[in-house]
């Protein structure tokens, strides 16, 4: 390339506007069809302007798009833009507004967070008593957006003017007021740099307790699940508590891991989480209190990355009411989400945890997300995230990825999403 070919020559730097140059908003809305937009803007480019901004969206088959732009250059040219703008709205059979004003849109304030929502289902209620929450914090909602509509309502909103931290507070209050789940991660690009998500496998990955399917075979069930409903709750300390279970399952066929593995419910919506997640780049790995003659299984069914659990001793055939190995209890988990992290070549800052007992509690708090799965109280309280809807798919929603999003990219594939 040489000195005297325009392509070499810089662009010129674009100045900002000021406040004070005036600007038109050129609204339409109706029926939408195809073509509106293109419309719009060649009506607009034949007068030369320039686009400052312009935002569409479309309910229930409505558009309304905005165009904020410069006024022509000839003075006399306004009045007729006006005019050919409702001319050719009329024509499409769409209304039209113009409007003279100054500047561009306020600029957004400090303290930005991205807030969202899920309902099941999301009531006008609780939407004021939460607007009416970030209002009185001082925030102010600048955009909202979508992600899903089935099964559950999910909707993000962008907040700016209040810091993350105070908004985090004030809505959960109202969250647990309004019976809805309400996440609030502050804005930026981190939150598309999530690598890695690690879950908990009983109670969330699966619908059930894993040695709780064991001790009915064992004919123990009952006693099984006491211990395992207190230990969830934080009231016993977890090792002691799997000792105490597994010794229950002394002299246990070992056989019965086979019927174990076909009594295994996946949760409403783990195989779309994983699925999805994995196409965009991310692994996926399951820490659990259970044992591996159940989570190898789930390794090889969904196809995850990283996996860690115990394992019950088996000698002669039949269970010895003991685990082999590293015991994987709270501590345990933290360990092992850090462990695959550094495998994964990822910062804890960039990974994901989900869980529901208080076992999980430090790898939740380790993570660069925790969430708090249809979890005990315990671990709402002192989880980043809650969600309570038995869709394991809707922490998608949390990372800002949208339903039509999987669903777009299931459609390519042909797989069923569940």
């Amino acid at each position: 390339m040489n000195a005297t070919d325009p392509a070499a020559e810089p662009l010129p730097a674009s100045q900002p506007r000021t406040a004070d140059e005036r600007t038109l908003l050129v609204k339409v809305f109706g029926k939408d069809r195809p073509g509106i937009t293109a419309g719009l803007f060649s009506t607009l480019g034949d007068f030369g302007v320039d686009v400052i901004d312009f935002e569409q969206m479309v309910t229930r088959g409505r558009i309304t798009l905005c165009a904020l732009v410069t006024p022509p250059a000839a003075a006399d040219a306004e009045g007729a833009l006006r005019v050919t703008v409702h001319r050719w709205a009329e024509e499409m059979k769409l209304q039209a507004e113009v409007i003279s004003g100054i500047g561009d849109n306020r600029p957004r304030r400090e303290g930005r967070s991205h807030v969202t929502v899920l309902g099941h289902p999301l009531t006008a209620t609780a939407v004021a008593a939460l607007s009416r929450r970030i209002s009185d914090a001082g925030g102010n909602i600048d955009r909202v957006f979508r992600l899903a509509k089935y099964p559950v309502t999910a909707v993000e909103l962008t907040v700016s003017g209040v810091g993350t931290g105070l908004l985090r507070t004030e809505l959960a209050q109202e969250a647990a007021a309004q019976r809805i789940d309400v996440a609030v991660a502050e804005a930026g690009l981190h939150r598309r740099a999530k690598r890695l998500v690690v879950m908990d496998v009983d109670s969330t990955l699966i619908q059930d307790e894993v040695i709780e399917l064991f001790a009915a075979h064992a004919g123990c069930e009952r006693k099984v699940a006491e211990v395992t409903a207190a230990a969830m709750r934080g009231e016993l300390d977890f090792a002691e508590s799997l000792r105490a279970r597994v010794a229950l399952l002394a002299g246990l066929d070992a056989a019965v891991v086979e019927k174990v593995r076909t009594e295994v419910r996946l949760t409403p919506g783990a195989r779309t989480l994983i699925r999805t997640l994995q196409r965009l780049g991310y692994q996926v790995g399951i820490v659990s209190g259970g044992f591996t003659q159940v989570t190898d299984h789930l390794v090889e069914l969904l196809g995850l990355d990283f996996a860690a659990a115990n394992t019950l001793e088996v000698e002669n055939g039949k269970f010895t009411g003991r685990v082999t190995g590293e015991i994987v209890d709270r501590a345990g988990k933290a360990r092992w989400l850090a462990r695959f992290a550094e495998q994964a070549r990822v910062p804890l800052a960039q990974t994901v945890a989900i869980g529901d007992g208080a076992n999980d509690l430090d790898m939740l708090n380790a993570a660069g997300l925790g969430v708090a799965f249809n979890a005990k109280p315990v671990v709402q309280e002192a989880a980043e995230v809650a969600v309570n809807v038995p869709f394991l798919d809707t922490v998608l929603y949390l990372l800002g990825i949208s339903r039509e999003e999987v669903e777009a990219a299931d459609e390519l594939d042909g797989t069923p999403t569940d």
